[in-house]
């Protein structure tokens, strides 16, 4: 394997085949990943909010969605992957703590995965592989060789997609 990368928490980065992308402990935030077949280049983004419009302090873009997807998506071009064929699996977005409100604001997770959804619809990449929500968290591996995202957790396996 050329090498493993460690996506850290508000953070992104792309690999070519054979190496391997991985970010630990996916909770409300959201682990988008990004895959060219052909060219074999995988990208990973650990995404905290939805939103970075709604913040003051958003110059981190890779904290937020809709920054952090732009950012993935300009890298991986830059890598030799063709965005017209980019594809998405995505994972995380779960509700890690039970609140008794239906304020929006608590609905981390589900914000993230929404937001990303509509931004994968926005720039027609299709979402091929999907484990979001519950109330447990994921740690995640991305392969650039063949795609494969395998999804870990405590209590509820491994799996892949």
């Amino acid at each position: 394997m050329a090498g493993i990368i460690i996506v850290g928490m508000a953070d992104l980065n792309v690999i070519k085949a054979p190496g391997m992308l991985t970010t630990l402990g996916l909770g409300s935030c959201v682990g988008i990943a990004l895959y060219d077949s052909v060219n074999k280049v995988a990208g990973l983004a650990h995404c905290m909010l939805p939103d970075s419009t709604q913040i003051q302090n958003n110059s981190n873009i890779a904290k937020f969605v809709d920054t952090a997807l732009i950012r993935l998506i300009n890298n991986m071009g830059r890598s030799g992957a063709n965005k017209r064929i980019l594809k998405a699996k995505v994972a995380g977005g779960a509700q890690m703590f039970a609140f008794n409100s239906t304020n929006e604001s608590m609905r981390i997770g589900d914000r993230n995965v929404d937001a990303t959804l509509k931004m994968l619809r926005e720039f027609n990449i299709p979402v091929v592989g999907r484990d979001t929500g519950a109330n447990y968290g994921r740690t995640v591996e991305l392969f650039a060789e063949d795609g494969r995202f395998v999804i870990k957790t405590i209590g509820h396996g491994t799996h892949i997609i």
